[in-house]
């Protein structure tokens, strides 16, 4: 399973995560081409999350296969932490140091070596446009500023493949829009890879090149916006999930949480900075 563009840079195969009795992700497949941005969409619940996690190394699959920049995930954790970057739904920079003061901690822990640090972090500021915040206390950014620096700060290893879990959730249109305008440019200069989770259909429509569609942990429909929209007979992604689905997306992305019981915003971000001092 590859692209026209050569190989994919992610190949999930048939994944299965089950927490007991519970299936949280239940036989998913879907490949990402080099420099795609690929839509995971669907409910809180859906599986979006626990499956993010599995692509990131953060949680071990139950059955199935995920390749990352070509790497196993469960043989190659470390091939692929080192291609990767990642940005969970929680806020994960320190409120407590500079924009700068954050970027050089992430530097230092990604394991960016000294001679070249100051120039990576000069480019992650330069394509997330952070100049004027950076003597700032995160604490003191704004939703989408720290988005924003979140992005640059997952930046810094010149990740082949960035992940993001609902990276616009509680910030307001303009930030929103700004964000994809710094994620858009960051794919046209360094030809990123990236897969984002949301359960706004609207923002998927008009910035992912394919999406795929996820409710209840299966994957129920995939392919590019214009074309479910044609092959459904629909005006938006929002019908498209209610004719494949048989039921609403909520505004807020409901029903419920996601089903995996150790899922935990906290959790997550704590889990990141473990894999991070380890790499470090």
């Amino acid at each position: 399973m590859s692209s026209s563009h050569g190989p994919a840079a992610l190949l999930v195969d048939d994944l299965v995560v089950r927490f007991g009795e519970l299936e949280a992700v239940g036989g998913v497949s879907f490949a990402v081409a080099p420099g795609e941005v690929f839509g995971l969409l669907g409910p809180n619940g859906a599986g979006k999350t626990t499956t993010i996690r599995v692509l990131t190394t953060l949680l071990p699959p139950t059955s199935g296969r995920a390749l990352v920049a070509g790497h196993d995930v469960r043989a190659e954790s470390l091939q692929v932490r080192a291609r990767i970057g990642y940005i969970p739904q929680a806020i994960s920079v320190d409120g407590a140091l500079t924009a700068w003061e954050n970027l050089d901690f992430y530097g230092r822990v990604s394991g960016v070596a000294r001679r070249e640090r100051r120039e990576r972090i000069d480019e992650a500021i330069e394509t997330m446009g952070l100049a004027p915040m950076l003597d700032r206390l995160a604490r003191t950014l704004s939703g989408g500023m720290l988005r924003r620096l979140e992005i640059a700060t997952a930046l810094l290893n010149r990740p082949s493949v960035l992940f993001l879990d609902e990276p616009t959730v509680g910030l307001d249109p303009s930030a929103r829009r700004l964000v994809w305008e710094r994620l858009q440019a960051l794919r046209a200069q360094a030809g990123t890879t990236i897969l984002v989770t949301t359960h706004l259909m609207e923002e998927a429509e008009r910035h992912c090149d394919r999406v795929g569609v996820i409710d209840r942990g299966r994957l129920v429909e995939q392919g590019e916006p214009g074309e479910l929209l044609e092959r459904h007979g629909t005006g938006s992604l929002e019908e498209v999930f209610t004719t494949v689905t048989g039921h609403a997306l909520g505004p807020d992305g409901g029903p419920g949480e996601d089903p995996d019981p150790n899922e935990g915003r906290l959790a997550d971000v704590r889990a990141q900075r473990r894999v991070a001092r380890r790499l470090g």
